[in-house]
């Protein structure tokens, strides 16, 4: 699959946790079951783009805050995801991470 669907679902759950809402209200809100919106923050389903929309509208936010970096045929692939984990790391643990990717480099060849 080329479009990382539980990425997505994780990145509308943020959204939506950082907006205070729970599950419920966003599903009343988008006109959409509970268990909906429990599978596409999941990534259990795919969710089309006009939910999506809708979802983005009343989250205050853009589509594209859902879906930028999420194809995995993308060089940008979870380049966002990782930039938002390294920020967190002391300077210590971004050298062990970069060791980390060099030894993942080297045994990929």
């Amino acid at each position: 699959m080329a479009i990382d669907y539980k990425l997505i679902g994780k990145r509308i759950k943020e959204h939506r946790k950082a907006k205070g809402m729970t599950q419920e209200v966003l599903a009343e809100k988008s006109d959409v079951t509970v268990g909906y919106i429990s599978q596409i923050e999941r990534g259990i389903c795919k969710v089309n783009l006009d939910t999506m929309s809708v979802i983005a509208n009343i989250l205050d936010c853009e589509v594209t805050d859902f879906i930028s970096g999420s194809s995995t045929l993308q060089s940008s692939y979870l380049q966002d995801e990782i930039y938002s984990k390294l920020t967190l790391c002391s300077e210590k643990q971004k050298k062990m991470v970069l060791e980390f990717i060099d030894i993942l480099i080297k045994f990929d060849d």
